[in-house]
């Protein structure tokens, strides 16, 4: 390891508030290694919710090797796309929807920005939720009472360690998420160890397979879009401080791999279990419901892993959504930003909670919905990679008209235009209590496949659009001149 990549700048340090906000790391300050990634994404996705994911496949009638193809394929794909757009923050030293401003235009990003804060605001409040019921049952088991009084207090300490750790910031984040690793990452597999001694060999062996189109591909498409494609827009937020000669493969090698490990355990386990507990996609609670297949005695440490995993899930969304109200303009020092999303957390988990217990299903079906205009902004911002290496740091935050990424008005229309028609054709085939496309049927009306349609259009419509510009602009400078009547001369 390099001085440069051992160095840390006073900006940056563990258990200090970190300085920056979304203007560009130069490189003098530039630190780390990509392997810190690895702890970055493995706790960010340890946590037992994924269990669940192994019902889903079980319930949708996937053998064993359908499920763990299903699994691998699904986890690892997803965040293949989110190493490779985490490059773009080695490129830029800057956050995931600044960066956004080079292909979408200084006003036109606006849009997505706003969306994807919103669905991470709205995702980290669903998982602060669930965390603090987690933590709820723990307090039970020392013989508190389920109360509104102390249900509020199960989420306000939750919700403080969540903000601390966003507060504080990248540098902190990481050495957190180490930590994580190596504490729930251990107590995760002894829960799992224990899980498994429930499995009925004899008929998860023996499942026969389930259908290919409705069940392997339509299960491939959740679990993509619950996996990888829910930290598409926050990937290069974590990647901005590495030294401009980080190897882009090891961005994504490590990316890739501290995400699929603890994922592919976590559906698996949830595939064996479910032979014992057919019903486990179905529960109110599904924490509960796993819970109730361990020995009384692992019921402290394994409430204590679901609500640590959460947390290590929440913290990162947290600083993302902070570092989104500032591309979104709003002019706060970053920790400031910090607060206000924790206190929308808050006020949001405590609705949910306490007064409308039946809002949560709803809720995340609206960001669920989000998620198409997530992934077609991602085909956007990939497509633009392709295109180039680097970014105009003092483009990135001049918003004015001095800005590269000004555009026209303030708006590139050729990626806005290829995002628009995305989320548009992604709607047409999206199912959900509060919207159903009018072409979501069939296949469609049992999987996700609707946004990774509106990803292909987006790259496509946005390809088509930056070659045909390209080759308009080619075309004109290699014609000369020609004479109009009048004298005038068109070009």
């Amino acid at each position: 390891m390099s001085v440069q990549q051992q160095r840390q700048p006073e900006a940056d340090r563990p258990w200090a508030i970190e300085l920056h906000g979304i203007d560009p790391i130069g490189d003098d300050e530039r630190h780390g290694a990509p392997t810190e990634l690895f702890w970055v994404w493995f706790a960010a996705n340890i946590g037992i919710l994924g269990i669940v994911y192994g019902g889903i496949l079980t319930a949708a009638g996937l053998n064993l090797w359908q499920s763990l193809l299903v699994a691998v394929v699904g986890s690892a794909g997803s965040f293949v796309l989110v190493g490779v757009l985490s490059v773009a923050g080695k490129w830029g030293g800057a956050p995931m929807l600044t960066l956004s401003r080079a292909p979408f235009g200084t006003r036109g990003n606006m849009g997505p920005t706003l969306i994807s804060w919103v669905s991470l605001v709205g995702w980290e409040t669903i998982t602060v939720i669930t965390a603090a019921y987690a933590l709820l049952g723990l307090l039970g088991l020392l013989g508190l009472p389920t109360t509104p009084v102390w249900t509020l207090v199960s989420l306000v300490v939750v919700a403080l360690l969540v903000v601390l750790f966003g507060l504080l910031g990248h540098a902190t984040l990481v050495w957190i998420q180490q930590a994580a690793t190596w504490i729930f990452g251990l107590l995760t597999l002894v829960v799992v160890l224990f899980l498994l001694a429930k499995t009925d060999w004899a008929k998860t062996l023996v499942a026969p397979p389930g259908p290919w189109d409705s069940g392997v591909l339509a299960t491939l498409s959740i679990v993509i879009a619950g996996t990888g494609i829910g930290w598409a827009n926050a990937g290069a937020d974590y990647t901005r401080y590495l030294p401009r000669a980080s190897s882009g493969r090891a961005i994504v090698g490590w990316t890739v791999l501290g995400a699929t490990l603890p994922l592919v355990v976590l559906m698996m386990t949830g595939v064996f279990l479910s032979s014992r507990l057919p019903n486990l996609t179905s529960a109110t609670n599904p924490i509960t419901a796993i819970g109730q297949e361990l020995p009384p005695w692992m019921a402290a440490p394994y409430l204590l892993t679901a609500v640590g995993g959460l947390i290590a899930s929440a913290d990162l969304s947290i600083y993302s959504s902070g570092l989104n109200l500032l591309a979104l303009g709003v002019r706060l020092e970053r920790y400031k930003t910090v607060l206000i999303d924790g206190v929308l957390m808050v006020v949001g988990a405590a609705y949910v909670m306490l007064v409308a217990q039946d809002f949560f299903g709803p809720f995340e079906s609206f960001l669920q919905l989000l998620s198409d205009g997530l992934t077609a902004w991602a085909a956007v911002f990939l497509v633009d990679m392709l295109l180039r290496r680097t970014y105009d740091a003092q483009s990135l935050v001049e918003t004015g008209p001095g800005s590269r990424y000004y555009y026209r008005a303030g708006v590139n229309w050729r990626a806005v235009v290829a995002w628009l028609l995305g989320i548009g054709v992604g709607l047409l085939f999206t199912v959900s209590p509060w919207f159903t496309g009018p072409l979501a049927r069939g296949i469609f009306a049992s999987s996700s496949l609707g946004y990774l349609l509106g990803f292909v259009v987006s790259a496509l419509v946005y390809w088509l659009l930056e070659r045909g510009r390209e080759v308009v602009l080619e075309a004109t400078e290699a014609e000369p001149a020609s004479e109009l009547p009048g004298g005038g001369r068109s070009v």
